[in-house]
């Protein structure tokens, strides 16, 4: 396993769509372990394949409530309901955070690291990762939800800090 080097604002990849991924192979296994050793090392409860750079729809998540982390191979969001107020970060934006909404719960497919598929409602800060990731998966970023300039703002980043 290896860390990988994270993609920062304004690196074009961020912007892209990541493609489909068309079967597990070694290459896919390999991103995928790479991102859970690189996830937790840059303090991050998600982390999208094209933050490590590469446009594969890949993304990982674990909050710390969860004992393992979620695997997500071509993720969809199914569904959203209700809103909520939050704040978020973003490992590819260090230093900053922003005041937007996301739903209040959500239902995502998904695939797992055996190319099984599954499907996860979740609420809450999972339900947060979860759209924060696929958006980062569609070129998105949270940035882009921001209802002002207001609403994003400057902070220490102290490592200990838990971003998305």
């Amino acid at each position: 396993m290896s860390l990988l080097k994270l993609r920062i604002v304004p690196d074009p990849i961020l912007r892209e769509k990541a493609k489909k991924v068309r079967a597990v192979d070694k290459f896919i296994l390999e991103l995928v372990e790479n991102m859970l050793e690189t996830m937790p090392h840059e303090n991050g409860v998600g982390l999208a394949a094209n933050q490590v750079g590469t446009l594969n729809k890949v993304a990982v998540i674990q909050t710390p409530e969860m004992e393992k982390a979620l695997v997500l191979i071509n993720p969809v969001v199914l569904e959203r309901l209700g809103e909520r107020h939050v704040e978020e970060g973003c490992l590819s934006i260090p230093g900053y955070r922003g005041e937007l909404i996301r739903s209040q719960a959500v239902k995502v497919r998904a695939q797992d690291a055996l190319g099984k598929r599954y499907t996860i409602k979740a609420d809450g800060l999972l339900a947060q990762a979860l759209e924060h990731e696929t958006d980062h998966l569609e070129g998105t970023l949270y940035i882009d939800h921001l209802e002002s300039r207001d609403k994003l703002y400057k902070v220490d980043n102290d490592p200990t800090d838990i971003e998305e």
